[in-house]
């Protein structure tokens, strides 16, 4: 048992020892790449700093700019729809109403128009039956 026991404190300490050894190299390598960075001077940070700040503000205003436009050409939109749409509807209403008595009127003399045919085929019925009663009483 004390050589199981030595094997697992030497696995151990060599883990501890790999770890410690990563972590030196993780913060060499850490430090190594911000030798190699290039940091701006302070007027370039402030120059870069300042368009920054400027493209924010000119995007932000055209952004508005545009919100205001759509919102107004949304209202006056829905409100000129909402009048196109009532127009439009009475405008049906009107000629439905207006083909319903055209075509009321169309019957009314369609129907006259039977009527008045019916009335001379009757007439040139009994016509024709009287004048046969006639010859036939002669």
């Amino acid at each position: 048992m004390p050589k199981q026991t030595n094997n697992k404190d030497k696995k151990v300490k060599e883990s501890k020892k790999r770890e410690k050894k990563e972590k030196r190299h993780f913060f060499k390598d850490v430090k190594a790449e911000l030798k190699k960075v290039i940091w701006p001077t302070p007027k370039q940070l402030l120059n870069n700093t300042v368009a920054v700040i400027v493209i924010v503000l000119i995007v932000g205003a055209i952004v508005f700019l545009l919100d205001l436009c759509f919102e107004q050409l949304n209202s006056r939109g829905i409100e000129q729809l909402k009048s196109i749409v009532q127009s439009d509807e009475t405008n049906m209403i009107v000629e439905n109403v207006e083909s319903n008595t055209t075509a009321n009127e169309t019957n009314v003399e369609a129907n006259s128009e039977v009527e008045a045919t019916e009335n001379a085929v009757e007439e040139n019925t009994e016509t024709t039956d009287n004048a046969e009663n006639t010859e036939s009483a002669e």
